[in-house]
């Protein structure tokens, strides 16, 4: 019901690991970027993967709210939006400097880090698990690799 607290459909302390994960996650993802020098960093990333599990909570929040036998808001909803949203945050970052392309890394991570956002604000926590233990280990592991290929085969030279 409308009069109901929405915070009734998760505890303090659930709504608290849902969204303090997401921040904490997307701070980590956001390290890398930030050691690459490019200027969507910790606080970016941060900002994206907890701004996305808020719009998520909110959103189970007001479908658990305002749900009747007549009436059923789609909750998947939020995630449209919120692709579309990082969709073009992702492509203002992306640009052709002297006929490379750069910041592809960096769209592509404001991409994970909205994912785990939107999974961490859902509760679905063996994703968010796989997904941002799969997301640092192709960041820092594939670095590691890179080192040993020549330097023109690297398609993320500056980001």
């Amino acid at each position: 019901m409308i009069d109901g607290d929405p915070l009734a459909l998760f505890s303090w302390t659930e709504l608290l690991l849902r969204l303090g994960l997401a921040a904490l996650l997307g701070l980590l993802l956001g390290l890398d970027r930030e050691l690459r020098g490019n200027d969507a960093g910790m606080r970016t990333h941060a900002l994206v993967a907890l701004s996305s599990a808020m719009i998520m909570v909110s959103s189970l929040m007001l479908y658990a709210q305002l749900r009747t036998d007549a009436f059923a808001p789609d909750p998947l909803r939020a995630i449209q939006g919120l692709s579309q949203a990082i969709g073009f945050i992702a492509a203002g970052l992306i640009f052709v400097r002297g006929g490379a392309v750069v910041n592809m890394t960096t769209a592509a991570n404001i991409w994970i880090a909205a994912a785990i956002g939107i999974a961490c604000g859902s509760g679905q926590y063996r994703v968010v698990a796989v997904g941002a233990a799969l997301a640092m280990g192709l960041l820092v592991l594939v670095r590691a690799v890179e080192r040993f290929l020549p330097s023109q085969s690297r398609d993320d030279k500056n980001g």
